[in-house]
């Protein structure tokens, strides 16, 4: 494809939104997996206590640990939103995009 088309493509309003769209999304997921993993390192480097707490009496189960489980439970459900999203609107949108229907 010459680098015409591809600025041709720039040009277009529903490619421009597209590209709005997904780095919104991405921003809004980065976040949403950044900040608590974060925390959580602060949270164990700063208040290890709250951490060491357990969850039940005798229980050799922390508080750390079902925050870690958490997190990666977390972490796995927003990859499947990703996924769930990029496959449905965004590929949808791209292919509207490629068959001129974007223009």
């Amino acid at each position: 494809m010459p680098s015409t088309a591809g600025q041709n493509l720039w040009l277009t309003p529903a490619f421009r939104q597209l590209v709005s769209r997904r780095r919104r999304f991405i921003a809004c997921l980065t976040l949403a997996t950044l900040v608590p993993y974060y925390a959580f390192v602060l949270i164990a480097g700063f208040a290890p206590d709250i951490l060491a707490t357990r969850i039940f009496g005798a229980s050799v189960m922390t508080a750390g640990w079902t925050v870690g489980v958490l997190l990666i439970a977390g972490t796995w459900l927003l990859t499947g939103i990703y996924i769930y999203r990029a496959n449905g609107e965004f590929d949808a949108l791209t292919n509207a995009i490629l068959n001129g229907g974007g223009q």
